[in-house]
């Protein structure tokens, strides 16, 4: 049996059933999977990290009912922002605001980021229905590149025409790339 950790500097994470020390007050992954779990939510925080780290929540509205119905912000209807401004307020705003990412204040209609909000960035990320994903992508890399490397070691013309230390840069060249391709693609990707 194996023994568990006790004491005041370890606690249970939400839904991770592993250790978690306690002086790590941010959200828990399920709190960011909550949070997230909701088109409007997301956009809120889009929305947000767009246009400054705070906002007016008709604002917010107004530009979300203008997403959701693929229109002109001067093409919303009363009804349409009526209907995003009312959900963003019983249900949205302060469900983020619970799990600590914004700070909502009813009273004055603002909405604003916190210092846990950057903490959702790296579940942001979005891959487009046609696109692979990169883990996908280095993979076939790597045995497209290991297919070559084993076709000149085996002496298969034309492979074994070309110097191990050219394959190493070509290989090298490749894989570099492609990780620029990558950062720049993450980078265009993400929310804000």
């Amino acid at each position: 049996m194996t023994p568990q950790p006790t004491g005041p500097e370890v606690s249970l994470a939400d839904g991770e059933g592993g250790p978690r020390a306690e002086d790590d007050a941010g959200p828990s992954r399920d709190e960011v999977f909550t949070a997230l779990s909701n088109a409007r939510r997301r956009n809120v925080i889009k929305y947000l990290k767009r246009n400054g780290s705070e906002a007016r929540v008709r604002d917010i509205a107004e530009q979300l009912a203008a997403w959701e119905n693929d229109v002109g912000i001067n093409e919303v209807t009363y009804k349409q922002r009526k209907r995003v401004y009312t959900a963003l307020h019983q249900s949205h705003l302060p469900k983020l605001s619970d799990s600590g990412f914004i700070d909502y204040e009813a009273d004055r209609g603002l909405v604003s980021l916190t210092e846990d909000s950057r903490q959702l960035e790296m579940y942001l990320e979005v891959v487009s229905e046609n696109d692979i994903l990169w883990s996908e992508y280095y993979v076939g890399l790597a045995v497209v590149c290991g297919l070559l490397a084993a076709a000149a070691w085996a002496g298969t013309v034309p492979f074994d025409a070309v110097s191990g230390y050219a394959y190493a840069v070509l290989f090298a060249g490749i894989f570099g790339v492609s990780g620029l391709l990558h950062r720049l693609s993450t980078k265009r990707n993400r929310l804000g």
